[in-house]
């Protein structure tokens, strides 16, 4: 892992982790980055100072490059699980609620869905017995 001090063209500075330099290439050559105070898709690396570690900073360090290949792996999985619902299950929207119950209660062919509910409907549901899971619905940023 890697960190790099990033510049939008509006001065806001930020840091960004990358696996290593040609990940970063490739993100930024693909417009894949933005700044995450305004949105600007125009970034580039910003100038940094040389960092001295200690040994408590290098394990510091250490940590928190874990943390952010764990962060990366997390949203790599979320990606996928998105992507494998998106492709073999029903969008039914905010109808999620009376759809799962037609299903359940054999109104409706039995089929995979997804959409929205309220945290009330989810928990109806539950109670209901229909088996629903809520899953963290990433931004698709490369539709955008």
């Amino acid at each position: 892992m890697i960190l790099f001090q990033l510049k939008c063209d509006h001065d806001h500075e930020f840091e960004g982790w990358f696996k290593d330099s040609a990940t970063y290439e490739a993100q930024s050559l693909g417009g894949e980055l933005s700044c995450p105070l305004c949105g600007s898709v125009h970034v580039g690396k910003a100038l940094m100072a040389p960092r001295l570690r200690t040994g408590r900073q290098k394990e510091q360090a250490e940590q928190t490059q874990k943390q952010a290949a764990l962060a990366m792996a997390t949203q790599t999985a979320l990606a996928e699980i998105r992507a494998h619902v998106e492709k073999n299950c029903e969008h039914v929207g905010d109808k999620f609620a009376e759809e799962a119950r037609k299903i359940h209660y054999g109104e409706a062919d039995a089929r995979g869905i997804y959409g929205q509910a309220t945290p009330d409907e989810a928990v109806e549901l539950i109670d209901e017995g229909i088996d629903v899971h809520a899953l963290p619905w990433l931004e698709d940023h490369k539709k955008n």
